[in-house]
């Protein structure tokens, strides 16, 4: 469906009914990239799939920092009328989170973090972004999937599934050059979280696939050891596309997460 905020069109998915279950993609994906979760939604949950500024079908921000895309992320919750959310997020996604909770606390009642780190980008990261934002500008978005199809997906996914391969190859080569550009600009410029853990008092799942090498497990040791309370789990045989490469493994762990959520979260 197309939903309409003060920011312009948003592209969501929805699927099963009760507490809103916010699902951020990760770069340079898309909505669909949660199709394996809206597929089987836990009981009691209302899973809410939005294509992030400039992808799929909602248009750009009109800024490209994480700070505005959280303005824009409360204003998507406003128009579902969803006063709060659990918010999960994916690479990127987990980014989005991150800010969500810096500005908007109040409006968390949980998170879901994962293949995600905290810490901001090296100035060698920086770099590489930079270079993507030239290489997408001369190229287009099929020079983007080229050079990261591999580091998405796990070894034991790339080895016996190319279906899955080719699903998360097709969804980047449908992103838009503007939305490339623009979520780069957001990672580069985003600020540190690292300080910011000890501050979330929500309930907290950190997940990462033990093949994952852009985002890899001892980013998610870092967040779980930041966050009070929080519950990791790591999934064998899955790359940075964790969710989406293991799905029966990813769906096991959300119903007792949100079920527990749901069941202790007092407002």
């Amino acid at each position: 469906m197309i939903v309409h905020t003060r920011f312009g069109a948003v592209g969501v998915d929805e699927a099963g009914a009760g507490e809103p279950l916010l699902l951020l993609h990760g770069y340079p994906l898309e909505r669909r990239y949660w199709a394996p979760q809206l597929a089987q939604p836990a009981a009691g949950a209302r899973y809410l799939a939005p294509d992030l500024p400039g992808f799929g079908e909602s248009v750009a921000c009109a800024g490209d920092s994480l700070d505005e895309w959280a303005d824009w992320l409360a204003a998507l919750l406003d128009s579902l009328d969803v006063r709060r959310a659990i918010v999960g997020g994916h690479s990127m996604g987990g980014y989005l989170a991150l800010a969500f909770w810096r500005r908007f606390p109040e409006r968390v009642r949980a998170l879901l973090l994962v293949d995600t780190r905290a810490g901001a980008d090296s100035d060698e990261g920086r770099a590489k972004r930079r270079e993507m934002q030239s290489l997408v500008l001369a190229e287009g978005a099929g020079a983007i999937a080229d050079r990261m199809i591999t580091g998405l997906i796990g070894k034991t996914t790339r080895a016996s599934h190319p279906d899955v391969v080719a699903a998360l190859d097709a969804m980047m080569r449908r992103a838009g050059v503007g939305g490339i550009t623009d979520a780069l600009q957001a990672m580069l410029d985003r600020e540190d979280s690292v300080s910011l853990l000890e501050t979330i008092t929500v309930p907290t799942l950190v997940v990462c696939g033990e093949e994952d090498t852009l985002t890899p497990v001892t980013e998610s040791h870092v967040l779980h050891a930041g966050i009070k309370g929080s519950r990791l789990a790591l999934i064998p045989g899955a790359g940075h596309a964790s969710n989406f490469e293991a799905p029966a493994v990813f769906n096991a762990l959300l119903p007792e997460f949100l079920a527990a959520t749901i069941r202790d979260t007092i407002f």
